[in-house]
């Protein structure tokens, strides 16, 4: 498959309402929730070239190291994505924002030491073909950055997780799933789960269906 790339549609994903909210919301809870934090820890000692699959409106882009000597970001709506082109003027690292479905990544593959997905595992429309898709473009031993949110560990909270994914979540977020079993569908598309952690955002008291998050790092066997 090296040096396999796919056609995809220019703007593959359209939620010109939710990329408002998002846009204005997002620094809010990076600052509120502790995002930000996450978004740090998530890229602590990342290197190399990296791909961003679904970077929004570009939130990661202030906490990459020097380490990193380019990241190329992938974000089909437009909206965000000329949010994130903004941002990317801003960053401190090298970053080529371009449009792109993560079912359908616009780039060749074993390119990459590192891929990055936060917060967006939950709107994919195909969670194992994207994930596929990421094993694609890394070279072999390349790094998977995860910051998720996913399926509860309790079963009444994720019997409500998954009530909501069948009525009013996808509608409201732009397509979010919040049961989705994330570190199952990494392992199971084959990556070796270096480091991961549960966590809950927002912590402390506050519980809502997509508090519960995983966050760590995985790599591409090597053979």
């Amino acid at each position: 498959m090296t040096g396999r790339t796919r056609k995809i549609p220019r703007d593959a994903v359209h939620h010109p309402l939710f990329a408002r909210v998002y846009e204005k919301v997002g620094p809010i809870a990076d600052v509120r929730a502790g995002v930000g934090a996450r978004r740090r820890e998530l890229l602590a000692g990342v290197s190399g070239r990296v791909i961003e699959i679904g970077a929004g409106s570009g939130l990661n882009f202030a906490h990459y190291p020097g380490t990193v000597s380019e990241v190329v970001a992938i974000e089909p709506e437009r909206r965000l994505r000329q949010a994130a082109l903004q941002a990317g003027r801003r960053a401190e690292v090298p970053v080529d924002v371009v449009p792109g479905a993560a079912e359908a990544l616009p780039v060749k593959s074993e390119a990459f030491d590192a891929a990055v997905t936060s917060l967006v595992l939950c709107s994919v429309r195909d969670v194992g073909r994207s994930l596929a898709e990421v094993m694609r473009v890394l070279r072999p031993g390349g790094e998977l950055r995860f910051f998720e949110h996913g399926l509860a560990p309790g079963r009444v909270q994720a019997a409500v997780q998954r009530a909501v994914d069948r009525t009013v979540w996808p509608l409201l977020f732009g397509g979010c799933h919040t049961s989705r079993d994330v570190l199952g569908a990494i392992e199971a598309a084959g990556f070796e789960i270096v480091s991961c952690r549960r966590l809950r955002v927002p912590e402390g008291s506050t519980r809502v269906p997509s508090s519960p998050c995983v966050l760590g790092k995985a790599r591409r066997p090597t053979h």
